[in-house]
Order: C-alpha cells, then structure tokens, then sequence
C-alpha cells in the first residue's frame, strides 16, 4: 500500500492504567509566579468551553443543568486527575454536539465515551495507530460541519454592523490565540460600542408651565459617555429663574453623571437661577447621596412611590432620605 502518514508517525498513544502519585515540585512562590498565569489561562478556557457546551447541549435537549454544579464538577475531577498523572480536561463543543445529535441523551453516553477511549489507549493502540492521518482529518471536518451554525452566517446580514464585527472578531482571535482571550476581547469590544451608541442617544424635551417655570424632559442614559451631550442640552444664559430637570425617561448611572448635574448646577447658581430635579429613581437618590457634593432638600413625588424630587444648590449634603 501506499506510504502515509499515520497517528503512531506523530506519537504512540499506546499507555496503561494510571497510578497514584503526589507530584514533585518546589513549594516556592517561585513556582507559583510560573503556574498560576497558565493555571488561570486553563481554568477560564475550561469554564467557558464547558458552559457553552452546557447551553449548546440545553437548546437541543430541552433541558437546562446546574452551571456551578458542572464548574465544581470540572474542578475536582481536574484535580483529582492531577495525582494520577492525567491532564486538565474540560466538556468539548464538537464531541459533545455530535454524541448529542447521535441520541446520547444520558451520563451513559459520557461513561460510555470515556470507557471506549480508556480501551483504545490500554488494549487497541496497535489498531489506532496505524488509522491514517487523512482519515481523521476527514473525521473533524464532518465534526465541523455538523456542529457549524450555519444559519449564524446569514445573521450577520441582518445583525448591527457592531454585533457583526464583535462576532468576526471574537472568531478570529480563538483561531489565533484561545477562547478565554476571545472572550475578554469579545466583551470589551461590546462594552465600548454599548457606551458609544448610548451616549449619542441623551436628548431632552422642553416646555414652560403655567408658572413660568422651564422643564427639561431628558431622554436616554446619563453616564461618562453622555456626560458632555447632557450638558450642552441647557442653556442658562435664556432659561428662566426656575428650571426642572426631569429624569422620568433618564437613568442616572455613574460617578461622572454625578459630576455633570453638580457642574449644571453650579452654572445655573452662578447664573442666580434655581435648579429642580425630578423623578430621580431611589438608586439615583442614593448615588446622589453618597457623592456628598450636593446640598438636597428632597420631598416624595405623590404619583411615584420610587421617585423623588430634588431641589439642589451646590455645598455640602445638608439632607434626604
């Protein structure tokens, strides 16, 4: 026959029961600076993996299971592992969708898996090593396409262009690097387009009472990344002695949403005008509380048992509740 590569030309897999030890290694801080960044890199690729294959697996059966109890799980087998001389291992997205679409349905397809696997490596590694390498790429490509969500291809047509160039990326950099990488990318990425889009969509609505008082409806999310659109909504040189600021259709979020209503304040005080905010949510209040560089004479909203209204001058916290 023809001369091919086979799995024994890579490494011979031929191996027997395993037998308890207690590895040898320094108790130094030293080896502990060597292990634990590749310790933590394993563990959160470990997770991950796990709980996409737990979710994955859920979809297709119907069936939901304990996330901590697979993470503690995963952990003491891991460990357990170690004093026998095996390595870390974690659940495997292909594997897993294939026994799943081949009607495992119950622990006894992943005994039954990990029992085959032990017999290839103590009985029939001769047989396994002689399989060619071909075959087994052929192998993983129908793992491929059949764990392969296709129809994700068609969502990125109608997905924002953010979401599609998150998932793009998140692909990419598993392929280059690892999932875990992947994954702080992925989220990092999608946090600084979250705060990007919200930021552009601060507005308000304006109108004047009876009493000749100017309302300010804000739209949108408050916080570091709207802070500046917020401010430029105002204009204290043309508003009149009194100005309600209402935040039924807002959320005060973050430090610098604090920062942006003291420095509003400020403004209209320089300005000899009286500034009113209303329908500040009970975590608002308490964010306005804590920052300490509001004086706030607050009385419940009669319509909002949540909400509040705030009379603030800038000084020191003088009361609320």
């Amino acid at each position: 026959g023809l001369d091919v590569p086979r799995v024994g030309d890579l490494a011979s897999i031929e191996g027997g029961l395993p037998t308890f030890h207690l590895p040898v290694v320094p108790m130094t801080l030293e080896t502990l600076e060597i292990i634990l960044p590749y310790a933590i890199i394993l563990a959160a690729i470990g997770l991950i993996e796990s709980l996409l294959t737990l979710n994955l697996v859920g979809d297709i059966t119907g069936k939901r299971g304990g996330a901590s109890r697979e993470c503690l799980a995963q952990g003491a087998a891991n460990t357990v592992t170690g004093f026998f001389g095996g390595m870390g291992g974690c659940a495997m997205i292909g594997q897993s969708m294939i026994n799943v679409k081949s009607g495992g349905r119950t622990r006894i397809a992943g005994t039954a898996a990990a029992l085959f696997l032990l017999a290839f490596i103590v009985v029939a590694s001769p047989l396994i090593e002689i399989i060619p390498l071909a075959a087994l790429v052929g192998v993983m490509f129908m793992v491929v396409i059949g764990t392969f969500a296709w129809n994700s291809l068609m969502i990125l047509r109608k997905v924002p262009l953010t979401d599609a160039f998150v998932i793009i990326l998140v692909t990419a950099v598993t392929v280059a690097y690892d999932l875990a990488t992947a994954v702080v990318v992925g989220v990092i990425v999608s946090a600084l387009a979250y705060a990007w889009n919200n930021a552009t969509r601060i507005g308000a609505k304006t109108y004047e009472t009876i009493e000749g008082a100017k309302v300010y409806q804000v739209q949108g999310p408050l916080f570091f990344g709207s802070a500046e659109g917020f401010a430029e909504l105002f204009d204290v040189k043309e508003d009149p002695a009194l100005v309600v600021v209402d935040f039924a259709d807002s959320r005060v979020v973050d430090q610098s949403a604090l920062t942006a209503i003291e420095a509003m304040a400020a403004k209209y005080q320089e300005a000899g005008k009286e500034l009113q905010l209303r329908h500040l949510s009970r975590d608002c209040h308490t964010l306005l509380a804590k920052a300490g560089q509001l004086m706030i004479d607050s009385d419940d909203d009669p319509d909002y048992q949540l909400a509040v209204d705030y009379q603030v001058r800038t000084g020191q916290l003088a009361g609320g509740h």
